[in-house]
């Protein structure tokens, strides 16, 4: 489970299996956990070999290029990737990225991952049970050496948990749902600034607020607070990294009217102030600390 990994702690693990005498069509070829925080972190998809990457993220946010479309890779969205493409994905500058990702590859893998782009797109929302599946994947493959046919039946398992992660569950009035929450999800996005409590919300989705908390929270892995919170301590993060806004002009960004109150928050979240989390990040001479 999720949980296993996370008590596992950060490591990569880059496999070889081996040779085998039969022809096998889905191979593990690595796993990692990752933290990754204020550092130059950027993979570039065109110089690879065939492989395909899944890449969950827990905590903090990735940005992904894929063919000129851009994606933030938040907590709760499964990355899935195949190579060699025109495709991109780092960290930007002042942004924090907790993640795991087990690498496949092989003709029914990649086939499988390819049709599971072309549905879904590179971005996916998939249930808990899926994602509990793939971190058990990649605790396996961080925990011990694999041999080939394990490492074959590892990759079978971490696309078919894609598959059935996106599958319709008989839960209709669930299934109807993810598209208004991912329409709210962007709402949510665009609209920081403004007021967002709960009630709003299901107002925009259409939902009574007990229907709309509990599916959100399904889907997302978040309360809409919860989720709201963290988009706005993110933007907060970016403006008072990236530009010269003061306090006040990035609270109002934020959405918060106050200064004072945006600061409690943000404190509270981060252990500093917003303008001791200025200074650590832009050093003494305004420039990068790393």
């Amino acid at each position: 489970m999720l949980s296993d990994l996370l008590l596992h702690g950060p490591a990569v693990r880059l496999l070889k299996p081996g040779r085998s005498k039969l022809e096998l069509h889905a191979m593990a070829v690595g796993a990692g956990f990752e933290r990754r925080e204020n550092e130059t972190y950027s993979w570039e998809g065109r110089r690879r070999q065939p492989f395909s990457v899944i890449q969950h993220t827990l905590a903090g946010r990735g940005e992904l290029d894929y063919a000129g479309a851009r994606f933030a890779l938040t907590p709760g969205d499964t990355m899935v990737l195949n190579f060699p493409h025109a495709n991109r994905y780092w960290l930007a500058p002042g942004q924090t990225w907790e993640y795991f990702w087990i690498g496949v590859n092989g003709r029914e893998a990649l086939r499988i991952t390819r049709s599971v782009i072309d549905t879904s797109g590179p971005v996916l929302r998939l249930n808990a049970g899926s994602i509990d599946r793939l971190a058990d994947v990649c605790r396996a493959l961080l925990a011990r050496e694999v041999q080939v046919g394990e490492a074959s039946s590892l990759a079978y398992a971490t696309v078919m948990s894609l598959h059935d992660g996106l599958s319709r569950t008989a839960d209709t009035a669930i299934d109807e749902l993810p598209g208004t929450i991912g329409r709210t999800r962007t709402y949510i996005d665009q609209h920081l600034a403004e007021r967002l409590d709960v009630e709003r919300l299901a107002e925009i989705a259409g939902l009574s607020r007990a229907h709309f908390v509990r599916v959100f929270t399904k889907s997302v892995g978040q309360s809409p607070a919860s989720y709201v919170a963290s988009q706005r301590l993110q933007l907060a993060q970016r403006l008072l990294t990236a530009t010269d806004a003061t306090i006040l002009e990035v609270a109002a960004a934020c959405g918060f009217a106050d200064a004072n109150y945006f600061a409690k928050v943000f404190r509270r979240m981060t252990d500093a102030t917003p303008t001791a989390f200025r200074s650590n990040r832009l050093g003494p001479l305004g420039g990068s600390s790393s």
